[in-house]
């Protein structure tokens, strides 16, 4: 069966198959079409990660420093988010690429972020800073919690 009809009916043989073709560098076989756009794919994925990463971190650390009424009973459960959207934003950013896409969607990722914790708290827009508190080096700095 060719490669590009074993894509769509099993994906994982198709890609034992391309492994194989490119570890005896078989070029001319290879299922060139789908195999650039799972290689496309993959580095989205890691954008949209990026992105994910940073908008939760951008909410959690709001929510921390800024919802009083609900810090007490909630801090816990913030801090344990924290800590985890962190360490799976540092794996990804030792990436020169990812830290550089990183910078590059910061205020996009915050302005969104200071929308969701809006609606979520119903406090007033005006409580919440319209240009991002943090930087880069607090919120990748495990002992950091504003």
């Amino acid at each position: 069966m060719p490669l590009p009809d074993i894509y769509n009916t099993d994906f994982v043989l198709w890609i034992d198959e391309t492994v194989k073709q490119l570890k005896n560098k078989d070029l001319v076989n290879l299922d060139w079409e789908h195999l650039i756009e799972e290689i496309e794919a993959l580095g989205s994925e890691q954008r949209r990660k990026v992105r994910s990463y940073l908008k939760q971190l951008f909410i959690h650390l709001l929510l921390y420093r800024y919802w009083i009424s609900e810090k007490e009973r909630c801090e816990r459960g913030w801090q344990d988010e924290i800590e985890n959207f962190r360490d799976e934003l540092e794996d990804l950013l030792e990436s020169k690429t990812l830290y550089n896409y990183c910078l590059q969607e910061w205020d996009n990722m915050y302005v969104k972020a200071r929308l969701r914790v809006i609606q979520k708290t119903g406090l007033e827009p005006s409580i919440f800073p319209i240009d991002c508190p943090f930087t880069l080096e607090q919120i990748l700095d495990f002992d950091f919690l504003p």
